[in-house]
């Protein structure tokens, strides 16, 4: 069994407007995970100390990491990371399209690793999708397509902050590709994750490949948690079924 996270850690800025890089990295240790998909992180920003904020969580949790400029201002950046304490390559990171003519819309992007997993490869993608609806669109097809999941062989995790609940056309195109991991594992109730004080909403997503087995899905709900970021994160307990099994 392997466990994967993602969590939007909101620049490591919590409900309290407390910058705490360390309240964030022991959220996730608390977790235990393998596999850590982290959004909106700083890095070198004036706004949040000019700390290296992936770099500085990866060495908190003793993991390696890559870490996806989305926005760069000068010698500021800003983006998502992917860490973990498996054998792993990068794969791929860049960009996803937007539209023109909206004021104030970040840049979004990507990330994809590859790890192993009881010696076989695993992907594992990494995302942030916009704010305005027409944006998710064309994020969402460009993730479906043939740079990112069109080029994905074998077992598959794509995770993050969609920005979407489960009512809307991107997270339909998404589910057209791979299957959510919340249905697939026949949860009672959904877990949400966002906002981290009351969650009320289901924003933050895994999908998975056929290859996936999702044993349990939660969100962790205590005090640090709740406070360390707007969103709380999202957890994956899930197996990889052997070649043999998927063949039968």
């Amino acid at each position: 069994m392997a466990r994967i996270l993602t969590y939007n850690v909101h620049r490591c800025v919590g409900v309290d407007r407390r910058l705490d890089v360390p309240r964030i990295a022991a959220v996730i240790a608390d977790c235990e995970p393998d596999i850590v998909c982290l959004q909106e992180l700083d890095v070198g920003r004036a706004r949040t100390r000019g700390v290296d904020q992936a770099h500085a969580i990866a060495e908190h949790l003793d993991m390696t990491f890559h870490f996806n400029c989305a926005m760069r201002v000068e010698e500021e950046q800003y983006g998502d990371a992917i860490l973990t304490t498996l054998p792993e390559r990068l794969v791929r990171a860049g960009p996803l399209p937007t539209v023109s003519g909206v004021p104030g819309l970040e840049p979004r992007g990507a990330l994809w690793i590859e790890v192993e997993i009881d010696g076989r490869p695993v992907n594992i993608l990494n995302t942030h999708l916009g704010l305005v609806p027409r944006e998710q669109r064309l994020q969402a097809a460009a993730l479906a397509g043939k740079d990112w999941l069109g080029a994905c062989e074998g077992p598959t995790l794509l995770v993050g902050d969609f920005n979407a609940t489960s009512l809307t056309r991107p997270y339909r195109k998404l589910t057209s590709k791979l299957r959510d991991a919340q249905r697939h594992c026949g949860l009672e109730r959904s877990v949400k994750t966002f906002p981290s004080a009351f969650p009320a909403i289901r924003i933050d997503h895994c999908f998975i490949s056929p290859e996936i087995r999702v044993r349990h899905v939660y969100a962790p709900y205590h005090p640090l948690s709740r406070m360390a970021s707007d969103h709380l994160p999202l957890v994956i307990d899930f197996d990889v079924e052997a070649e043999s099994a998927m063949a039968a």
